[in-house]
């Protein structure tokens, strides 16, 4: 009996999400990804395979680097500052296979609050 990894079945999920979304030079995907310690969002153009813009707990204007909703929050105001910055209104969202659920959710709705439409 095999057991249950949680990686592979959100890797799986992840790869039936990104056969339907795809991000293009006028809509780019706004990828978001997680840890147990790091939130990382991008803005990426599939069909170049270029990263316009990102931000995550690792830049340097978070003191405290974690993993919960107010950093997800502020990652996502971030996020949507340099996108703009970029000339960037519109995105796709992409959850990378995680659920539309707290952290996520809590940086969806910062970006869309920075101006972020999705």
């Amino acid at each position: 009996m095999s057991t249950i990894n949680r990686k592979d079945i959100r890797r799986r999920i992840h790869n039936r999400i990104r056969r339907k979304v795809v991000g293009t030079a006028e809509r780019p995907r706004l990828a978001v990804h997680y840890s147990n310690q790091h939130i990382y969002a991008q803005v990426i153009d599939d069909a170049h395979g270029r990263t316009l813009c990102s931000a995550s707990t690792l830049d340097k204007s978070f003191e405290a680097a974690s993993s919960n909703v107010i950093s997800a929050s502020q990652v996502g105001t971030l996020l949507a500052e340099r996108a703009l910055a970029s000339s960037i209104s519109a995105v796709v969202f992409d959850r990378g296979g995680h659920l539309y659920h707290g952290k996520v959710k809590a940086l969806a709705d910062a970006a869309r609050a920075g101006g972020l439409k999705f």
